[in-house]
C-alpha cells in the first residue's frame, strides 16, 4: 500500500504507537521510517494535534487506525494532510453485522449505567464496541494487572488491549514522549460485550467490577 502510494527510502510516515506493530513493520518493510505520535485519550485514535506537530519536511505520510470499534478523526487528519501535502492513509477494523454491533452497544449501555470505580468508554459517535475498554484508575499498571488478575479468578474474561506500546518494542524503540499512549498502555482493560453474553453473564460482571473497583483510588 505505501510502496504502491510512492512512499519509500528517506520518507517519514507518522503511525500510533498505541497497536499493533504490524503498521510499523509495513512502514519499515517500505523503506520509509515510523515517527510515532500520541493519541487521543478518548478515542485511542492518533490526535490531529500530535500528528501536526509530528510533521517534518521528510513526512510524507499518515497512517489512522480506527481502535476498538471507535473511528479516527480522519476529517481532522486530512485537514492536516492537505496544509503538509500528505498522503493519509487508513487501517480498518473487521466489519459486524447490524445485529451484532447492537447488541454490543446494549450491553455497552447496562455496563455504562453500572459499573463503579473504574472508567467507562465515551461512546461518541459511530462506536460499535469491538472491544469495551475501560480505564482502572490507581497508579498505573500495577493496578490495572491486580484487577484483571482478579477478575479472571472470578470467571470473567477481559484483556489487556495493548501490552507494550510498539515505541518501547526493542526494533522500534524511540525517544519519544507520548503521555497519552503510555497512560493507555498503563491503564486500559478491555472487557467483554459479545452478543452471546446473557444477561446473568452481563450482572456478574459488573458485580465483578464493582467489588473491586471499590478498592482502588484514583490518582490525580
Amino acid at each position: 500500500m505505501l510502496r504502491a502510494a510512492g512512499v519509500g527510502v528517506g520518507d517519514e510516515v507518522v503511525v500510533p504507537a498505541f497497536g499493533n506493530v504490524e503498521v510499523a513493520e509495513a512502514v519499515a518493510l517500505a523503506g520509509a521510517t515510523p515517527v510515532f505520535a500520541d493519541i487521543d485519550p478518548v478515542t485511542y485514535c492518533l490526535d490531529v494535534c500530535a500528528v501536526e506537530a509530528a510533521v517534518t519536511r521528510r513526512t510524507a505520510a499518515v497512517v489512522a487506525v480506527h481502535r476498538f470499534g471507535r473511528p479516527a478523526d480522519i476529517a481532522g487528519l486530512h485537514e492536516v494532510g492537505q496544509r503538509h501535502g500528505l498522503l493519509v492513509l487508513e487501517q480498518g477494523e473487521s466489519e459486524a453485522p447490524y445485529d451484532e454491533i447492537a447488541q454490543r452497544r446494549q450491553r455497552a449501555a447496562y455496563l455504562d449505567a453500572k459499573l463503579r470505580g473504574v472508567r467507562t468508554p465515551d461512546g461518541g459517535d459511530g462506536h460499535t464496541y469491538q472491544q469495551y475498554v475501560v480505564r482502572v484508575p490507581g497508579n498505573g499498571r500495577p493496578d490495572r494487572d491486580a484487577f484483571a488478575r482478579a477478575l479472571l479468578a472470578r470467571g470473567i474474561e477481559c484483556r489487556v488491549p495493548v501490552k507494550t506500546p510498539v515505541h518501547r518494542l526493542p526494533e522500534f524503540r524511540r525517544c519519544v514522549s507520548l503521555p497519552q499512549t503510555e497512560r493507555a498502555a498503563d491503564e486500559t482493560l478491555s472487557l467483554p460485550v459479545d452478543a452471546s453474553l446473557t444477561k446473568r453473564d452481563m450482572q456478574r460482571i459488573v458485580s465483578a467490577c464493582n467489588a473491586l473497583g471499590g478498592l482502588l483510588q484514583p490518582a490525580f
